[in-house]
């Protein structure tokens, strides 16, 4: 298989994720801005998860510019990263509609730890499949941000019982880490350093 049909797969299932998100907002029944602001937690829940959605988009990108091949554990472990993403919308609603309540904060934590190990474990497969001196392996490096997201998610799922409010906060913090430009990817295509 080419790596262009999955990639192409991949964008249109985040394609539909993001739409389903956004049908799950619904317009308030008044033409007040009280009104509206009464919706501040599905706003803010769907403005979070889009830009997970957002940040998983970009680095899928960024990382098949420097995959050569596919097999089908790649496939695979591509699907269970789309298991995962597929649950956002789920998991956004139902923490926006209980205005960011601890079970569905710790739950969304879940979705999000799930994804960010199935990315890992894609990546981890594709580096099995090539050559140790490959772009690919060059540009992945040592993945700091990834092992840190990780541990991140952890650490609010478990204070979110207690302090949903703090885990929302890392939430925050790893979409930040995400947000600054991860120059990796193109640095190895332009033949720069390694970082």
């Amino acid at each position: 298989m080419k790596k262009s049909r999955l990639e192409a797969f991949s964008d249109g299932v985040l394609a539909i994720i993001i739409t389903i998100m956004v049908l799950e907002l619904h317009v308030p029944h008044e033409p007040t801005l009280a009104a509206l602001w009464q919706l501040w937690p599905v706003l803010l829940s769907y403005l979070m998860s889009y830009v997970f959605i957002g940040i998983y988009w970009n680095n899928h990108h960024h990382l098949w510019q420097v995959v050569e091949h596919v097999n089908g554990p790649v496939l695979w472990a591509n699907l269970h990263l789309l298991l995962w993403l597929s649950l956002v919308p789920f998991v956004t609603a139902w923490m926006g509609e209980n205005h960011f309540a601890a079970a569905p904060v710790a739950v969304y934590g879940v979705v999000l730890l799930g994804a960010a190990i199935a990315y890992y474990i894609m990546t981890r497969v594709l580096l099995a499949d090539h050559a140790r001196d490959s772009l690919l392996a060059r540009a992945l490096g040592s993945d700091f941000k990834g092992r840190i997201s990780v541990v991140i998610y952890a650490a609010a799922i478990a204070v979110a019982f207690k302090l949903p409010w703090l885990s929302g906060l890392l939430y925050g913090v790893v979409s930040v880490i995400w947000l600054v430009p991860d120059r990796r990817f193109e640095k190895v295509l332009a033949g720069g350093p390694r970082r």
